[in-house]
């Protein structure tokens, strides 16, 4: 028997897996969730990423985020199985206001979410958290570092955050995939502490 958990070409999934999660990844414009979910997935990730125009620049607000040239404007999806009988499906959001009405539809069936935040700029986090909660989605805090940002004690974030005490709060880098992989596992443990 094969001990690999998908084939070489990581299309199928093997035919042990007989439960499947929807996760969200979700956060504001600009926060990693495109890369999040590519550098995790075991398939090509799908990608709905346009390229920033003029016409947006009014609407995207580009300071604070280097040489950022596209957008995503309906979806990420990626996959990950978990082990023989366990696999997560990847969704990730659209982060600008104007697309909040494709969250009823993805928000549906999800089991919980990975919330990335930008430590530089937590003030735009909160409309994404607020749309969490209003599906009432339990959720994790991914804290995606990247290289400049300076890092913050988690009791100063989840104060800022206004987060609740069990809510937990993990750094990562959405560019690594060990980084990445860590804090998919704290909201699925998180995740598990809530149905037991």
């Amino acid at each position: 028997m094969d001990s690999r958990l998908v084939s070489d070409d990581h299309t199928y999934l093997p035919e042990q897996v007989r439960i499947a999660a929807k996760i969200l990844v979700v956060g504001h414009f600009a926060v990693g969730k495109t890369t999040f979910i590519g550098t995790l997935s075991e398939i090509p990730p799908l990608r709905t990423e346009e390229t920033m125009t003029r016409a947006g620049a009014h609407i995207d607000d580009l300071r604070g985020v280097q040489g950022k040239t596209t957008t995503t404007v309906a979806m990420d999806f990626g996959r990950l199985t978990l082990s023989e009988t366990l696999v997560l499906y990847l969704f990730g959001t659209p982060g600008q206001q104007r697309f909040v009405q494709v969250w009823e539809d993805m928000a549906r069936g999800a089991l919980g979410a990975l919330l990335l935040v930008d430590p530089q700029r937590l003030e735009e986090s909160f409309p994404v958290m607020d749309l969490v909660e209003s599906y009432g989605i339990p959720y994790a805090v991914g804290v995606n570092y990247f290289d400049e940002s300076e890092r913050r004690p988690d009791d100063e974030l989840r104060e800022a955050l206004d987060l609740l005490p069990d809510t937990p709060v993990v750094a990562c880098d959405a560019r690594d995939e060990a980084s990445s992989a860590g804090a998919l596992i704290t909201l699925v443990k998180y995740l598990q502490t809530r149905t037991s």
